[in-house]
């Protein structure tokens, strides 16, 4: 056995030994309940606004840094809002209390009531008059001054990520104070919250590889949802005018930097309203969020002034020859479109494929890495967008937008295709693909198709990826940051 292991092992020893005597002495190691009365931060500014008149208070936390110098103990006592210096004295607590005081070890939570004043170097601390353990900590904290850098460690044991990591927190409660606008923001613009099934017969919605599931009573697969679209859609037919629903979708797909087959989106869908409605609200609502968590819509990330209150607008088929140095002018077809993907190093394309497919195969390697300040690209093919309305006056595109910033795309929206027979000739399309090996693409919905013959009223709709906007705010190039437990590869025993 490693130094190192033998070292944890006689850790844990001790503390379990400290267990047992607490139990011995019939103390509850684990109360059921302690209610403190103020925050270590709160207690600080009190102190301070008060003139450093001494007060007392019971405060609750982890012990996070300890010190015993015999007959007095120092440590630090981290809770919600930040941290405080407590100070134990062994003629103040008496023999009993002060033994019990010195079996808390780093890590365990407990309750502290004393009385707050300054010590001589000038640090507010409380002076520690009674204390409980809430909680023994039987496993260590990783050591201090290397802190938990082992990245793997810290997504699979987020709680320790969260204890060691103070920064890591605050990257969680910008996340839920970003949900918390756009919900709000939504709201106030007349939109109604909903839910729709996570579990679903027919996956649709997007191109992508479903999850599958059995239901054992209904012996009958079902599909994780890999977007709720066609489902809030049936709301605007049903007469709901605004919804939204913020929440998870599901795609078995690969896993990196940009992608957990587990993520959270926001889907829109406002009726007697187009792609351009749904533009403006994408491009206040990110300027929202940037002044919501930063105070200005410009900020840094990674190293690049980026300013969410200024989109730039492309067009696709510029986009492809501006950057691409692709003339879709001159592509005639797949076959056209084939070679001006093998002249960009693009030589696996699938069969079943066609010219706006292929193309888009381009736009994926060579356009999208260059869209790095905030831009708004628009009119995509129609072809690669069974779900939009075509253009009034050039049926070959359609009426739809996708945001990107730093090479990552944000976002999708469109005006809705609400005519039945144009929508099942899209699926049929679509159900040719996937009969061709295309796992990506869509199945039939007949029961939509059926919803949409009662009629749905022009509509847009919009999805954001909510991960990816965080990102940005957190200032990190990992989606994994952004969620609290990530998908991982299961641990090797």
């Amino acid at each position: 056995m490693s130094e190192v292991s033998q070292n944890i092992t006689d850790e844990r020893k001790s503390r379990l030994a400290k267990l047992d005597e607490m139990k011995k002495r019939n103390i509850n190691p684990y109360p059921n309940r302690y209610k403190p009365e103020a925050y270590s931060e709160d207690i600080k500014k009190q102190f301070l606004d008060n003139g450093e008149q001494e007060f007392k208070t019971t405060i609750a936390g982890r012990v996070m840094l300890w010190r015993s110098f015999g007959k007095a103990i120092f440590a630090t006592i981290k809770d919600d809002r930040g941290d405080i210096q407590i100070y134990a004295r062994k003629d103040i607590l008496g023999d009993e209390l002060f033994e019990l005081f010195t079996m808390v070890d780093i890590g365990d939570i407990v309750g502290i009531k004393g009385n707050v004043f300054k010590t001589h170097k000038g640090e507010i601390t409380l002076l520690v008059e009674e204390s409980t353990l809430l909680a023994k900590a039987v496993n260590s904290l990783p050591e201090k001054w290397h802190g938990l850098s082992d990245i793997e460690l810290r997504y699979r044991q987020r709680y320790l990520d969260l204890i060691i990591n103070p920064s890591v927190k605050q990257d969680f409660i910008v996340r839920s104070k970003v949900i918390a606008y756009i919900r709000n923001f939504l709201t106030e613009r007349g939109f109604i919250e909903v839910e729709t099934p996570m579990m679903q017969v027919i996956p649709g919605g997007a191109a992508a590889r479903p999850f599958i599931t059995h239901h054992n009573a209904l012996d009958t697969d079902l599909y994780l949802r890999i977007a709720p679209e066609l489902y809030l859609k049936r709301l605007i037919v049903g007469g709901f005018e605004r919804v939204f629903e913020l929440n998870r979708n599901f795609r078995n797909e690969g896993i990196d930097t940009r992608h957990n087959p587990e993520f959270t989106m926001l889907e829109l869908y406002q009726a007697y309203a187009d792609y351009q409605t749904m533009m403006d609200h994408f491009e206040q609502m990110m300027k929202g969020i940037a002044f919501a968590v930063k105070g200005e819509s410009e900020f840094e990330y990674q190293g690049k002034k980026l300013d969410f209150g200024n989109w730039k607008k492309l067009k696709y088929t510029d986009a492809l020859r501006d950057i691409a140095g692709i003339d879709v002018s001159k592509i005639k077809d797949a076959k056209d479109a084939a070679e001006a993907a093998k002249s960009k190093g693009i030589h696996k394309i699938d069969k079943f494929l066609g010219k706006w497919g292929i193309l888009d195969m381009v736009f994926g390697e060579c356009v999208e890495q260059e869209l790095i300040d905030p831009t708004i690209v628009y009119e995509y093919p129609s072809e690669i967008s069974p779900l939009s309305k075509y253009k009034p006056d050039d049926p070959e595109f359609v009426e739809r937008f996708e945001a990107y910033c730093m090479g990552r795309e944000l976002c999708n929206a469109f005006s809705e295709l609400n005519d039945p027979f144009v929508q099942r000739e899209r699926f049929e399309e679509q159900a040719r693909r996937k009969a061709g090996g295309d796992a990506e693409a869509m199945f039939i919905d007949e029961d939509y198709i059926n919803a949409l013959e009662h009629g749905m009223p022009p509509a847009g709709g919009l999805g954001i990826g909510i991960d990816r906007i965080i990102m940005f705010l957190i200032d990190t190039n990992s989606i994994r940051d952004t969620i609290l437990f990530p998908t991982l590869k299961p641990k090797a025993e």
